[in-house]
């Protein structure tokens, strides 16, 4: 039997893939029961609530619960159980109509450093299919901690729906101010539009569009809706606007913002992520 010092738990530690600290969480956790059923009930737990996680996103979450466990463990696991996601390919009609005479921004963000919260917000439309309809969801996101700070649901895709949006945004980050803040969208109609321009001029929000036909400027924004779509959207058949409403508010202020981890921020969900940073200030 290996003795317990630096050396072999260090040695371990990397065999099994988590750090030293978690190593003594997991030690020092008199509940915990090591044998594969424990195991195996929590991963399906993870893949109930969020059933198009992946096992690395599922291998951080039993992390954070003090379970210390190895991700080919995890991913055999999920493959036994018949837990491997697979994404549905959804057809996508178009909700951008840039062919306008509304003025045209440049693009603001190409290249920049993002090195703090309110410094750019994405914004972008996306369609939600009902039982016979069809209606549209307007989100904000702050790129620095991918938090939702603002979002519309309506049934026409007009000016209305991202000013909607826009409002919800500019309430929840008023504290913040908007000194340095660049709002980021497509070139779309709703966002060249006379009213949306003079919102964001009222606060001295500085106005970025992306170049035409390159999806990749808004890059962030078209995550955000492809989590949306695949993690609450498809899995969901929502028969009424009010279905969808509800479902799709519960998505994003629950389980997208304060639930849901996120790989580019280091595995945390937004709503800790801005904790932590709003700390250090």
């Amino acid at each position: 039997m290996i003795s317990e010092n630096k050396f072999a738990i260090n040695r371990i530690c990397k065999v099994v893939g988590v750090n030293r600290s978690n190593y003594y969480d997991w030690k020092n956790n008199p509940e915990f029961i090591d044998n594969n059923k424990y195991l195996r009930k929590e991963i399906q737990g993870i893949a109930l609530e969020f059933p198009f996680y992946g096992y690395r996103r599922i291998t951080h979450e039993l992390r954070r619960r003090k379970i210390l466990v190895n991700s080919k463990k995890v991913r055999k696991i999920m493959k036994e159980d018949n837990l491997i996601c697979r994404r549905k390919k959804a057809f996508r009609p178009a909700t951008t109509q840039s062919d306008h005479n509304y003025n045209i921004y440049p693009n603001l963000v190409k290249n920049i450093e993002v090195t703090g919260l309110n410094q750019v917000w994405v914004a972008d439309i996306t369609y939600i299919r009902l039982l016979n309809d069809f209606i549209y969801l307007a989100a904000i996101i702050d790129i620095f901690s991918r938090k939702c700070i603002g979002w519309a649901l309506r049934r026409e895709i007009d000016a209305l729906l991202t000013l909607n949006a826009l409002e919800m945004a500019i309430s929840k980050r008023k504290s913040f101010g908007f000194l340095n803040l660049i709002h980021h969208s497509d070139r779309g109609v709703q966002y060249a539009s006379n009213d949306y321009v003079e919102m964001l001029q009222k606060y001295g929000i500085k106005i970025s569009m992306s170049r035409s036909g390159n999806p990749y400027d808004n890059a962030f924004a078209e995550s955000f809706n492809k989590t949306l779509k695949v993690e609450e959207v498809y899995i969901n058949e929502y028969e009424t606007f009010e279905d969808a409403y509800k479902n799709i508010k519960h998505f994003i202020e629950l389980v997208y913002n304060k639930k849901r981890l996120h790989s580019g921020i280091g595995y945390i969900t937004p709503e800790e992520f801005e904790k932590e940073v709003l700390a250090k200030i």
